[in-house]
């Protein structure tokens, strides 16, 4: 696809930027370390299974599902019009 001044494929290489630094991003929230043994939010004891299941967890299983629910917002600017960005 001709992009005027940019060489072919400069398009693709910043969509699969895009998606590599949200992919870092996402990776780099992700608990590590060691697991609680109680909820840091509630106090519950969470479960032995879920403590191997996903190394450095602190929160059980209802927190984190409420967690999970609320809305984040994210970096990237996924419009398509050059107007969008300069907002």
């Amino acid at each position: 696809m001709a992009g005027g001044w940019t060489r072919d494929g400069a398009i693709q290489d910043q969509i699969d930027d895009t998606i590599s630094d949200e992919v870092m991003h996402a990776r780099s929230k992700l608990p590590s370390g060691e697991s609680a043994e109680f909820c840091v939010e509630c106090g519950d004891a969470i479960p032995a299974r879920r403590r191997l299941a996903i190394a450095g967890v602190k929160t059980c299983i209802a927190c984190q599902s409420e967690r999970d629910g609320q809305p984040g917002a994210s970096a990237f600017n996924r419009r398509g019009s050059k107007d969008s960005q300069l907002r």
